[in-house]
């Protein structure tokens, strides 16, 4: 029999257009600053965010192969992904371009906007008693609202656990229970290939006798 390969026996290299390449955030600069002094390089891009209590060691390699990085800093997610930028002036700006099923389902998200929603949904998971460090599963579509539930469980260092919208009850129970969810946030349905489907009644079957969710 003979041999077969899928790496083609000559290097192949598809650059991108130079009009394209410009508009790039990481530059051929930025890739060799990183690399002169990595360290030093990570420090200032961990500065760029907003600490609440600021970092003293980039890496802590004492126990390799596990890297700890800004290991001593603590920040809120949310706060550094959304309220900054409001409180820097641009509250106006597109935060989220969303589009959707059906076409022409479409929706732009200011940072402000974005900032009321999660700031309620924080509110709404606060109601139902979560704290921090408890758990959530987030069984949604692609949608801007599965946005604000992740960052509304960062607002409140609740952690979440975002599963496939297109995965079975039985799959979406196996990881409640792996989570010890108390919180499942869901839709009624989602589109799928173009059709209407049901999400809430996969979730119905699945928390059934679940005994850590309190709330769906």
């Amino acid at each position: 029999m003979g041999r077969h390969s899928a790496v083609p026996a000559v290097p192949q290299a598809y650059p991108a257009p130079a009009e394209f390449a410009a508009q790039a955030n990481a530059t051929a600069a930025l890739y060799q600053e990183a690399e002169a002094d990595r360290l030093d390089f990570w420090r200032r891009q961990g500065e760029r965010l907003s600490w609440a209590t600021p970092f003293s060691e980039v890496l802590d390699w004492s126990n390799p192969p596990f890297a700890k990085w800004f290991a001593d800093g603590k920040l809120n997610v949310a706060y550094n992904c959304v309220d900054r930028h409001v409180e820097a002036g641009n509250g106006d700006r597109v935060a989220i371009h969303w589009e959707g099923e059906p076409v022409g389902d479409a929706r732009d998200i200011t940072y402000a906007q974005l900032k009321d929603d999660v700031s309620r949904a924080a509110n709404a998971l606060s109601a139902l008693g979560l704290q921090a460090g408890d758990r959530v599963a987030i069984y949604m579509p692609m949608v801007p609202e599965a946005i604000v539930a992740m960052l509304a469980c960062a607002r409140l260092g609740v952690m979440h656990s975002v599963v496939f919208a297109g995965f079975s009850a039985s799959a979406l129970r196996a990881r409640v229970d792996d989570a010890q969810a108390k919180v499942v946030i869901t839709t009624d349905g989602q589109y799928r290939r173009g059709a209407a489907a049901s999400l809430k009644s996969a979730v119905d079957e699945a928390v059934a006798g679940a005994a850590s969710v309190a709330h769906v």
